[in-house]
C-alpha cells in the first residue's frame, strides 16, 4: 500500500483530490463564506424585500407542479414504449426525448411563436388569437407548464430504464394467476417502481427550481419571478452590495436543492424493495384492438409537444418581421443570412459552445474515470475519499446552474494566486463551471459500469508487474469505454446548448449559443432570436441522429436513449 500511494497511483490520487477541492469545494465554500461572512445584517438587508420571499415561494410552486406534471407524462411515456407491443418503439422514443436536448430558452421561445397573437403559423392557419390579446404562456401557469413539458423526457428516461432492469418473476407470476394489465400495472409495477418515481420527480423538481431561460423568457412579462432570475436581475443591477446580495440568494437556493435532493434519499430509502433475480426483457403487454388508439395517443403527444412549436419557431424565422403573416410573398431567408453570415457573434458563439462543450465532455469523462476507480476501491481510506468526492459531485448536479455561475465569479473574479492573472471574463471560467455542474452527468454511467468490474483483473496485472498507469489504460479503460462514452455525450449535449451556467459569466467574445439566443430575444430581436434556435435545434437533432446511427455499431450503452 505504501508503495501504492508513493507510485503513480498516489500521484493521481493526490491530483485528483486537488482538482475536486478546486472544482467543488472552493467555489462553493466562498459563497457561503460571503453569504454569512458579513453577519446577520448583511443577510437581513439581501432577504429584507418582498422579491425575496415571492421569488422563494414561485421557485418552489413551480417547481414542485411542474415536477408532478412531469412525472405523470413521462410515467406514462415510458410505461407504454416500455410495456406495450406498440410499432416503431425505437423513432418514438428517440421524438420523445428531443425535447430533453432542445435549450429550456429555445423551447420558451418556440411555444411563445406557437402561441402568441403575433404568431406567423397561427395567421397562416387563420386561427391566431386577437392582435393586442395577452400572450397565454405570459403567466404562473404558463410557466409551469413549459417546465413540465421541458422536464418530462428526464423522467421518461429514468422510468424506462428502471423498467428495463426489473426482473420479470413477480409480473410473469402475476399473469399466470389471471391479473389483467391495470391490476398488475397497480399492484407489482408501481411499487416496485417507487423509488425510482421519487427520484425521477426529485430530478424534475431540482430541474425545474434552477431553470433560468423559461422563467426569464414567460415569468418576467408576467411579474412571475423565480430565484435565478432574481440573481440575474440584481446581478444587471451592479449596486454596491450586489454581491452578498446574489450570495444570499443563491445560497438559498442551494439549500431548498440538496434538502429537497437529501428529502429524496431518504424517502426513496424507506420505499426501497429488495429484488431477486437478473434483469429480464421487458414486458410486452398486447394491447390488440387498442394499440392503433395507443399509438395515435403518442404521435399527438409528439405533434404537440414537438412538431407544433417547432414549426411555430421555423415560420417565424422565415418572416421579415415579427407579426407578420407568413405567405408566399413574406417568405424571407434573410434572417438565416444574417445570423449565419453577417453577425460575427454568431460564428463565434457556434466555435465558442462546441470546444468549451467538447472539451467539458472528454475532461470529465477521463476525471469520471478515475473517480470512480477510487470509490470502488477495496482499501478503505481511498474508497473514503473516493466515496466524499462522488458525493460533492452529485451536490453540485443537484445545485442550480446560477448558484454555480456566482460561486465561480466569486472565486475567480481576483487574479489567480502566484500566477497571477484572472480567468475572469474568458472561455475558461465558464469551462471550470461546466466541469463542476455537468461532472455527475457522466460519473453515474461510469461509477455503475466500475462496480460491475471484477477487480481480480486488476490484481492479477499488479502482480505480472504492471503498473498503475498501464493497468488503467490496458483494463480498466477498455472495459468501462462504453459507460465514459455514454457520459461524455450527455455532458456534451447539455453543455452545447445551456444558458443557465453561462448566463453569468459570458462576455463580449465569449459568448455561447445559449446566451446570443437569449440575448437576441431580450433585445427584441425576435426573428433573429428564431433563426438562430431553428439552427441550432437543427445541429442539435443531426449530432442525436448520427450518434444514433453510430450507436448500431458500438457496444450496449454508449448512445444513452438506445437503452
Amino acid at each position: 500500500m505504501r508503495r501504492r500511494l508513493w507510485g503513480g497511483e498516489g500521484i493521481a490520487f493526490a491530483v485528483l483530490i486537488l482538482i475536486c477541492l478546486a472544482l467543488f469545494v472552493v467555489p462553493l465554500g466562498l459563497l457561503a463564506r460571503v453569504a454569512v461572512g458579513e453577519g446577520f445584517a448583511a443577510i437581513s438587508a439581501a432577504l429584507d424585500s418582498r422579491s425575496v420571499p415571492r421569488a422563494i415561494w414561485n421557485s418552489f410552486e413551480s417547481a414542485a407542479l411542474s415536477a408532478l406534471l412531469a412525472l405523470i407524462g413521462g410515467t406514462l411515456a415510458a410505461l407504454v414504449m416500455g410495456l406495450t407491443d406498440i410499432r416503431l418503439k425505437g423513432l418514438l422514443t428517440f421524438l420523445l426525448l428531443v425535447p430533453m436536448m432542445v435549450p429550456p430558452h429555445v423551447t420558451a421561445i418556440a411555444w411563445v411563436q406557437a402561441l402568441g397573437p403575433s404568431s406567423a403559423l397561427l395567421q397562416l392557419l387563420g386561427i391566431a388569437p386577437e392582435v393586442g390579446s395577452t400572450h397565454p404562456l405570459y403567466s404562473r401557469q404558463g410557466v409551469i407548464f413549459l417546465l413540465g413539458i421541458q422536464h418530462a423526457p428526464l423522467v421518461f428516461l429514468v422510468v424506462l430504464a428502471a423498467l428495463r432492469s426489473l426482473p420479470r418473476e413477480m409480473s410473469d407470476a402475476a399473469r399466470v394467476a389471471g391479473a389483467r394489465p391495470g391490476r398488475l400495472l397497480t399492484r407489482i409495477l408501481l411499487p416496485l417502481l417507487a423509488p425510482t418515481l421519487i427520484a425521477g420527480y426529485a430530478l424534475a423538481f431540482v430541474s425545474a427550481l434552477g431553470n433560468f431561460g423559461i422563467p426569464a423568457l414567460l415569468g418576467i412579462p408576467a411579474r412571475y419571478t423565480t430565484l435565478p432570475v432574481l440573481i440575474w436581475q440584481r446581478l444587471a443591477s451592479f449596486g454596491p452590495s450586489v454581491l452578498t446580495d446574489m450570495a444570499v440568494i443563491a445560497s438559498l437556493v442551494a439549500l431548498i436543492a440538496v434538502a429537497a435532493v437529501v428529502f429524496q434519499m431518504w424517502l426513496a430509502g424507506r420505499r426501497r424493495n429488495a429484488l431477486i433475480g437478473p434483469p429480464q426483457p421487458p414486458l410486452d403487454i398486447k394491447l390488440h384492438g387498442l394499440r392503433i388508439a395507443v399509438e395515435c395517443a403518442v404521435v399527438l403527444v409528439i405533434l404537440a409537444t414537438l412538431v407544433l412549436p417547432i414549426t411555430a419557431l421555423f415560420a417565424t424565422a422565415l418572416v421579415p418581421t415579427y407579426g407578420v403573416p407568413l405567405t408566399r410573398d413574406t417568405v424571407t431567408f434573410e434572417n438565416f443570412a444574417e445570423i449565419l453570415f453577417r453577425q460575427s457573434v454568431t460564428a463565434r458563439a457556434f466555435m465558442n459552445s462546441t470546444l468549451v462543450a467538447s472539451v467539458a465532455a472528454v475532461v470529465i469523462a477521463i476525471l469520471a474515470t478515475f473517480v470512480a476507480r477510487y470509490a470502488a476501491a477495496r482499501h478503505g481510506i481511498t474508497r473514503r475519499i473516493g466515496t466524499v468526492m462522488t458525493a460533492l459531485a452529485e451536490m453540485t448536479y443537484a445545485i442550480p446552474g446560477l448558484v454555480i455561475s456566482v460561486a465561480f465569479i466569486l472565486a475567480f473574479i481576483r487574479p489567480l494566486p502566484v500566477l497571477g492573472f484572472s480567468i475572469y471574463n474568458t472561455l475558461t471560467i465558464i469551462l471550470l463551471a461546466y466541469l463542476c455542474a455537468f461532472f455527475s452527468i457522466a460519473l453515474k454511467p461510469v461509477t455503475a459500469a466500475t462496480l460491475q468490474l471484477d477487480q481480480s483483473l486488476d490484481e492479477a496485472a499488479r502482480v505480472a508487474g504492471a503498473g498503475f498507469y498501464r493497468r488503467m489504460t490496458r483494463i480498466t479503460f477498455p472495459l468501462i469505454a462504453p459507460a465514459a462514452a455514454s457520459g461524455a455525450i450527455l455532458v456534451f449535449l447539455t453543455a452545447y446548448n445551456e444558458v443557465t451556467v453561462s448566463a453569468l459569466l459570458w462576455s463580449s467574445g465569449t459568448e455561447t449559443i445559449g446566451t446570443t439566443i437569449f440575448n437576441y430575444e431580450d433585445g427584441g430581436y425576435t426573428t433573429l432570436a428564431s433563426a438562430m434556435a431553428a439552427v441550432t435545434i437543427i445541429a442539435t437533432v443531426f449530432l442525436m441522429v448520427v450518434l444514433d446511427y453510430l450507436g448500431r455499431r458500438a457496444p450496449p450503452g454508449v448512445v444513452p436513449w438506445r437503452l
